[in-house]
């Protein structure tokens, strides 16, 4: 299996099953709804961690911030980072759509729009442009310097990869309630591409004047937590 296949199928699978979660608790009829902030961040983290599981062997980035920032400090190449993101991103618009397969008599029965927008991406609780940033910039530096520092402890088989989604979890926790922690370009504006492209019933706009932020934001955020890594060890 090609890196580009795995970063696609294994950003697929993390859309599909995070934008899941969020579909169940915020679409009416869904058996989950309502379900809460607990059972969204426990899904998420278990949307993470799975298709590393699954792709670990070959590659899991699944987040083109995380790939920028192992490229910018000489721990991936930079001729490989177009083609991933790439990947990442046709993956997360995959994965998308396949959410809304998923739910499909659903969108209907839901009038808030909002709520519709919000299983593709996410959105602040506070609309404050800094703030939302600063939010953004630091969990996806805990995101990357975690990932890399639980990369260089000895581990057995499978034991990383489960550390990492108990990250995810912990950022979800502690630090996904500003803003729906994003920290991934591509788990926000891949899916947001697939609402604004497909024939939701009863959607409302994209929000692209806040679209900018899960972008610009965990990209920084990755490149400080990777070069504090470098730094420190």
């Amino acid at each position: 299996m090609s890196t580009f296949l795995a970063e696609f199928l294994g950003t697929m699978i993390l859309i599909l099953l995070g934008d899941g979660v969020v579909a169940g608790v915020a679409l009416n009829k869904a058996k989950a709804k309502d379900g809460g902030w607990i059972v969204v961040t426990s899904a998420w983290a278990c949307a993470v961690a799975i298709p590393a599981f699954i792709f670990g062997g070959v590659s899991a980035h699944f987040n083109p911030a995380l790939t920028i920032a192992l490229a910018a400090i000489g721990n991936f190449s930079w001729d490989l980072v177009p083609g991933y993101i790439a990947a990442q991103f046709l993956g997360a618009i995959a994965g998308a759509t396949l959410v809304w397969l998923a739910y499909l008599p659903h969108w209907a029965q839901t009038e808030d729009k909002a709520a519709k927008l919000g299983v593709f991406c996410t959105a602040p609780g506070i609309r404050h442009t800094v703030g939302n940033l600063i939010t953004e910039i630091i969990g996806t530096f805990i995101l990357v310097f975690g990932i890399l520092g639980l990369g260089q402890v000895t581990m057995a088989d499978g034991v990383g990869t489960l550390a990492t989604g108990l990250l995810i979890l912990a950022i979800g926790l502690s630090l996904g309630s500003p803003t729906g922690y994003a920290i991934n370009p591509a788990r926000d504006l891949g899916p947001r591409i697939a609402h604004a492209i497909l024939p939701i019933a009863g959607k409302g706009g994209n929000d692209w004047g806040y679209s900018w932020i899960p972008v610009l934001g965990p990209i920084i955020g990755a490149l400080i937590g990777a070069g504090v890594f470098k730094l420190v060890f």
